[in-house]
């Protein structure tokens, strides 16, 4: 029978203790004495944000279909949770098997955001695993990590013994029958390590040097082993339709930050925003055909009971089988009072038909992103979307019943002009008119109401933006507070709401999105100094980390402020993630001149992914 890693004792010590006792439905049970392979998969975040995440849902299930792996599951704990475990000496534990993490073959950790990197140290820590890599024995767990984070490692790169670039179902089973084979032969760790850097996508940090510049820019990297790779390729999954998926996905205890059905339509994006990462790291876009989506959400619906079904991808309305898909859900969910949602929708092609079948299950709020507010910008960061395109789709929102508007805005993007930066409380005013001149007074569900929220810009590796200069946190706020003040301005400043993201903490993730190697020596020193779950804003302590960065000589402004050259070698030059830098370079120079790039549908801009053989570079154009 399995003992719990923790008695109950101590779980009537600390806030909800269902994170920590695993069984939940769904979860995978093994001997573990007949399996080859133990594979323990961490969030380096809190259960619930963890269990929302659908990539760690799909590797969990597809390395527990072999016989000879048992992949279990672990979250960051909770600080009234990691204080005992220090004052007890309790190690960090696996939720199935309640077995320390210590005895485990790989402890894979998926990295979704830079904000979780001392929350990795803990959990590295609490294992009692040695933070860095060169200093871990035979008997330790190989660290692993993964996830969109990697596409610039390097300033983590210290506490890992390897990185997955790229997406995780296509090289895993090659590892580990790697691993099974060394390990039979008797092979050290530095040995396996050293074939594995060999496989496709795989990053040994230690195998490779870094070299700077009197300035402080990196003048070289290049591998210090021979026979490993000086690029390192991502991983991407060809055949999409085919790909495993999990069918009976894990049903947390606790409600988890999404806690419904998910079901993924596509992986990629056609539209080309120049300041998202994922729209480029994750190309070229495929599809999965729509009778595979209606029998999976048979069958997720049945085996997990959720009341909730979401599409997930980066843009749902360039699904090209979606008018389908909904009439299929419309259906299915309306006989089981199963609500839809449909996160991802483009203004300019959410139908009235679409909304009026998803509104009969369940009317909620309206999500949309322009990103910025005048069309210069939206220009700019190639969004796509003109006035007329988000006047008409709120149009056909409020004829179909909605009366809630929730808008996401971006500050801080480059060129941004004080115009621009008051053109977001503009297009809100314009919105609220635009309901109270399309929907007849007596047919008003209420008043309009509008929430406008801003995060501010951050420029990731792999972007037309990667090069570009980042605010100092005082400007992030001055630009808040104008948005602020000319929504009091507006006519309508009752039924508009804004907010906006903490400038610290995104100054912070800059940091860390543009870093190098000499980053490590902060995060560990304020990890150390008491930082951890930086990623809530009741957590996260400045103070820890100007200390951090004075302490080891690190300029933050280094990273975040200062515009490159398009001929600096940048950290992650060494990873090649299917876009050319050619073609991102031509994409930030017509950002400059503010000209549109039409999305790939409409015309192949020669990005590069077309080498990966297949997705939408190969649809026909008929």
């Amino acid at each position: 029978m399995r003992k719990l890693a923790l008695d109950d004792e101590l779980l009537l010590q600390i806030e909800k203790p269902e994170r920590y006792i695993g069984n939940e439905i769904n979860s995978v049970k093994k001997d573990k004495n007949k399996v080859d392979i133990r594979f323990a998969f961490g969030f380096p975040d809190v259960y619930e944000i963890g269990m929302s995440h659908l990539g760690i849902q799909i590797l969990y299930d597809m390395f527990n279909r072999r016989d000879d792996v048992w992949c279990e599951r672990v979250y960051s704990p909770w600080p009234d949770l990691d204080r005992i475990m220090r004052d007890r000496h309790i190690p960090l534990f696996a939720l199935e098997s309640q077995d320390p993490i210590k005895d485990f073959d790989f402890f894979g950790l998926t990295i979704q955001y830079e904000m979780c990197y001392t929350n990795i140290l803990q959990m590295i820590d609490l294992a009692g695993i040695p933070l860095h890599a060169e200093e871990r024995s035979d008997d330790d767990p190989l660290v692993i990590g993964g996830g969109p984070c990697v596409y610039n490692p390097e300033p983590i790169a210290k506490f890992f013994d390897l990185f997955y670039i790229g997406e995780g179902e296509t090289t895993y089973d090659s590892l580990f029958d790697l691993y099974k084979e060394c390990r039979k032969k008797g092979f050290c760790r530095y040995d396996f390590l050293k074939k594995a850097a060999k496989l496709p996508g795989i990053y040994v940090p230690q195998f490779y040097e870094a070299e700077y510049n009197a300035d402080g820019t990196l003048s070289a990297f290049y591998p210090v082993v021979e026979g490993v790779p000086e690029k390192i390729e991502k991983q991407l999954v060809m055949d999409f339709d085919n790909v495993t998926y999990p069918l009976k996905p894990v049903v947390p205890f606790v409600k988890a930050t999404q806690d419904r059905v998910v079901l993924e339509i596509q992986r990629g994006c056609i539209r080309g925003c120049r300041f998202c990462q994922a729209g480029m790291i994750y190309r070229p876009l495929r599809e999965k055909n729509v009778e595979t989506l209606k029998k999976n959400a048979r069958e997720m619906i049945r085996n997990t009971g959720y009341e909730e079904i979401s599409l997930s991808s980066l843009s749902s309305s360039d699904y090209t089988q979606l008018k389908e898909l909904i009439d299929f859900l419309t259906e299915f969910c309306s006989e089981k009072g199963i609500n839809i949602s449909l996160p991802s929708l483009r203004i300019d092609a959410f139908s009235l038909d679409v909304m009026s079948k998803v509104q009969d299950v369940k009317k909620s709020s309206l999500t949309f992103a322009p990103e910025a507010g005048s069309q210069r910008m939206r220009d700019v960061i190639n969004k796509g979307l003109t006035i007329e395109d988000i006047l008409s789709g709120a149009r056909t929102a409020f004829k179909g019943g909605w009366n809630k508007v929730k808008f996401y805005f971006m500050l801080g993007l480059p060129g941004e002009t004080e115009e621009d930066i008051k053109a977001i409380a503009h297009l809100c005013e314009r919105v609220a008119e635009e309901y109270y001149d399309t929907v007849p007074k007596e047919k008003r569900n209420g008043k309009i109401s509008i929430t406008a929220s801003s995060s501010f810009f951050v420029p990731k590796p792999f972007t037309p933006f990667q090069w570009a200069s980042m605010n100092r946190a005082e400007e992030f706020s001055e630009k808040a507070k104008i948005v602020l003040e000319e929504v009091k301005a507006q006519l309508n400043q009752r039924s508009i709401r804004y907010t906006h993201h903490d400038s610290l903490v995104s100054v912070l993730e800059g940091v860390f999105a543009r870093g190098d190697r000499r980053c490590a020596a902060v995060i560990e020193d304020a990890y150390r100094n008491g930082a951890l779950f930086d990623a809530w804003t009741e957590m996260y302590h400045q103070e820890i980390w100007d200390a951090a960065f004075e302490k080891n000589g690190v300029d933050p402004m280094f990273y975040t402020n200062r515009e490159r050259s398009v001929d600096e070698l940048l950290p992650w030059d060494f990873i090649f993630a299917g876009v050319t830098k050619q073609f991102l370079i031509r994409e930030w120079e017509r950002a400059q001149k503010g000209v549109v790039t039409a999305n790939c549908r409409l015309q192949c801009n020669g990005c590069g992914s077309r080498d990966y053989g297949g997705g939408i570079c190969f649809e026909s154009k008929s």
